[in-house]
């Protein structure tokens, strides 16, 4: 028993460290797990991908751990596991944090040390996501019905488009030319109601068009996903040619700051409420609206600018308004005219303040201005 408690206490020092301090493989703090295959401490949520993969994990705090185990976790580590396992990790590969879906989770996981593709000891031909072309099937909801039909997407890194087909026949051409310059990719799993479902979003003359995509195999979806984000960074390197990785980086692809219903109200707030899907969208300042929240297009757009330029976010509660069945409000107010939403819980009405206020206090980029 003193045993088993010397080498408990040995490994609760050990996730101290600042390298053990997050899981190695999402980031996640305090980390309670590990693997005592490949020497290095993981979340609860990553530890049962490992597991799931025949790498062998046990609780900290709640399995026994004898002296060869406890020796092996010392001299190894999240670092030294990094180092070996990280070598050659592509910069616009995704490495998935710790609120991102189980797809993205596993797959790192695997292309780490299942595939080996980041050890920069690769003996096969180059991955799909280095070559810069890309072609495939991936199951696409139509515009105007929520059926999936099988569409072939092509990706070309020289011409910066996504390209994709409505029928397996090319000969009619592309439905649609899509330019890798406004291009966003997302995972979206229960939006989607897919565990690989992807939400690709680019500019359609003036709108904002929304693809949703998923594919049967996890892998092929994530590889897209990066193929995708290659194709994008070698855009933005061209866009900016001084432009630093850290920069560049977070702009490859983005996760939204917040979605979903709110009841909205018209101009004079005395129109009747109706219930919207919402989308903010930091990196844009853009809080989009939605019939459904499967829609292709966007009903319409409320830029978010910043105080100093006449814009506000406060809770609200509406006069004269009419059919709202929500009583939780949110007053957006732009130099041209109020906006009122209406939240159903405080919970809800407290998550859009905070994020619609993250994004007033950002100072606008020049390209905003």
């Amino acid at each position: 028993m003193a045993n088993h408690e010397r080498n408990t206490n040995i490994l609760l020092q050990l996730i101290k460290l600042p390298d053990n301090s997050r899981c190695a493989e999402c980031g996640a703090t305090d980390p309670e797990w590990a693997s005592y295959t490949l020497g290095m401490f993981v979340c609860l949520n990553c530890s049962g991908i490992h597991r799931s993969l025949s790498s062998r994990v046990k609780s900290i705090k709640l399995d026994y751990w004898d002296d060869k185990m406890v020796e092996f976790m010392k001299s190894n580590g999240n670092a030294k596991n990094r180092a070996l396992y990280e070598k050659a990790v592509p910069p616009y590969y995704y490495r998935p944090k710790e609120s991102d879906c189980v797809v993205l989770k596993e797959q790192w996981i695997r292309a780490k040390y299942e595939r080996m593709e980041f050890t920069g000891e690769t003996k096969y031909p180059p991955l799909s996501y280095t070559t810069g072309f890309y072609e495939g099937m991936l199951w696409k909801k139509g515009k105007e019905n929520t059926q999936f039909l099988k569409r072939k997407f092509v990706l070309s890194e020289r011409e910066f488009t996504l390209t994709y087909y409505n029928k397996e026949n090319e000969s009619k051409g592309p439905k649609a030319l899509i330019s890798i310059k406004d291009i966003n990719a997302t995972f979206q799993p229960e939006k989607i109601g897919h565990p690989n479902g992807l939400q690709i979003t680019y500019q359609d003359d003036d709108h904002t068009r929304n693809l949703y995509v998923y594919h049967e195999s996890p892998q092929e979806i994530v590889t897209w996903y990066n193929a995708i984000r290659a194709a994008r960074y070698a855009y933005l390197k061209t866009a900016y040619p001084t432009g630093r990785d850290a920069e560049l980086i977070p702009k490859i692809t983005r996760n939204y700051l917040k979605e979903g219903y709110m009841e909205k109200t018209g101009p004079l707030q005395k129109e009747p409420f109706k219930k919207r899907w919402f989308v903010l969208d930091s990196q844009n300042r853009k809080l989009f609206y939605f019939k459904g929240q499967l829609d292709a297009e966007e009903l319409g757009v409320v830029f978010i600018g910043t105080e100093k330029k006449g814009y506000s976010v406060k809770e609200c509660v509406p006069k004269h308004a009419q059919g709202n069945k929500w009583k939780c409000g949110v007053m957006v107010e732009t130099p041209k005219r109020q906006f009122v939403f209406m939240c159903e819980q405080d919970r809800e009405q407290k998550e859009w303040l905070d994020a619609l206020k993250l994004v007033l206090s950002r100072p606008m980029s020049p390209l905003h201005q």
